[in-house]
């Protein structure tokens, strides 16, 4: 047993909406109405209400969510920190560069994380190009065994929606997790496969599809152009020109009630799901606020959906098993 089984709780906080802005050329794919004073305090609710995994980024605000991070948690020994690599980040102007990553930026990137975390070790480093060829994830993931000897990180993993990719790597001996999404919407049968067979940790990505499984938005809703969900980005299918996707939104209503059974609320309830698919799975949703982040801490209350409520979820949901993986 490796210490990402004894030592994460089963749920995490999300850091990519208190990062704010970030941009990739013209285009804003950051959150907006973030405010520094408080996302701190939300980190510090996220600790009192049992959350101890944060999962962050390079590229989260180009720096600014790790260096947030590193203000909020210098004394707070007892909190676990994901960060990834792999995409490009200017501080000064918060762009985002999505050049080829190689191994030999590996040790720089790695110690840029280090130092906007204020931390001497990452206790989990994942990569962060979701479509990465094996070949040129072998390099990537040979050079940070390298990390994990010197002591600079304690395991790591890939970000990535891509089963095949992630079973090629999974034997590595320090490779122990990987994030990938799935939600009320989409339950990644063949990722669920593969980390079941090799024995990986799960962290989920977008448990709340990018919030609309939280219920604040309906028909009538529209983004803000300078919020990611704006952006109009192709894995973008939850919202379409900044609204939410009326598919999605039907989907939704057929099963509120199941997932607000015995008192949840709606986030509590989609957390319920991912629990009820695995109780080792680790829903990483993202919170911008210390209302937000008490919501979902208070999932852990309730723990996973009853059984006849994840399967009559399974009667509404329309599954297509053989959709190919692709970025989410």
């Amino acid at each position: 047993m490796n210490f990402l089984e004894t030592e994460i709780a089963p749920l995490g906080m999300g850091c990519w909406p208190i990062g704010g802005k970030m941009y990739w050329g013209e285009q804003s794919l950051g959150y907006t109405r973030s405010d520094d004073g408080t996302s701190i305090r939300t980190i510090h609710a996220a600790l009192d209400g049992g959350i101890t995994l944060f999962d962050t980024a390079a590229a989260y605000g180009a720096g600014h969510s790790e260096r947030l991070l590193g203000k909020a948690l210098k004394h707070r020994p007892e909190a676990l920190i994901v960060t990834k690599i792999g995409v490009g980040i200017d501080e000064a102007s918060k762009q985002i560069s999505f050049d080829p990553f190689t191994a030999d930026q590996v040790g720089p990137a790695v110690d840029g994380c280090l130092s906007r975390l204020e931390r001497d070790r990452i206790d989990l480093l994942l990569l962060h190009v979701n479509d990465m060829p094996v070949a040129q994830a072998e390099a990537v993931f040979d050079r940070l065994e390298q990390l994990k000897e010197v002591g600079k990180l304690r395991a790591y993993g890939w970000s990535t929606d891509y089963s095949q990719s992630t079973l090629a790597v999974s034997s590595r001996e320090n490779f122990r997790a990987v994030e990938y999404v799935m939600n009320v919407f989409f339950d990644a049968p063949r990722m669920q496969q593969v980390v079941k067979k090799e024995g990986l940790l799960s962290l989920i990505r977008s448990p709340l599809a990018m919030g609309l499984l939280t219920g604040k938005y309906d028909r009538k809703s529209v983004m803000s152009r300078n919020d990611v969900r704006a952006s109009g980005e192709n894995w973008m299918e939850y919202y379409t020109d900044g609204r939410v996707n009326p598919d999605f939104m039907r989907k939704l209503e057929a099963v509120r009630d199941l997932l607000t059974t015995d008192g949840r609320t709606l986030v509590q309830g989609a957390l319920g799901w991912i629990w009820g698919q695995s109780e080792t799975y680790v829903p990483i949703p993202g919170a911008r606020t210390e209302e937000q982040i008490e919501g979902i801490s208070g999932a852990l209350t309730f723990g996973a959906l009853p059984v006849e409520a994840m399967n009559e979820i399974e009667n509404l949901i329309t599954r297509n098993p053989n959709e190919p993986d692709r970025p989410r």
